[in-house]
């Protein structure tokens, strides 16, 4: 499975399963972004379905990302 990293901007309607800054690792589901949206595992540790407009994308230093990825 591809890694990618995004940070939540925005919560509304989601305080229960997303946190405002918090850092989430999102799963490549390329029929989600056909309908702007993105696969992320969130607070409850499953993955789901949130409005792409909710993340922004971030890439942080390859052994940063090893790290944080080596830990989940």
């Amino acid at each position: 499975m591809e890694h990618q990293l995004v940070i939540c901007i925005k919560n509304k309607g989601y305080e229960a399963s997303l946190k405002a800054r918090k850092l989430y690792e999102a799963i490549p589901d390329p029929k989600a972004e056909k309908h702007q949206q993105i696969r992320v595992i969130d607070e409850s540790g499953e993955d789901y379905l949130f409005p792409k407009e909710l993340f922004v994308t971030v890439e942080l230093p390859k052994p940063v990302e090893e790290a944080i990825f080596k830990e989940a």
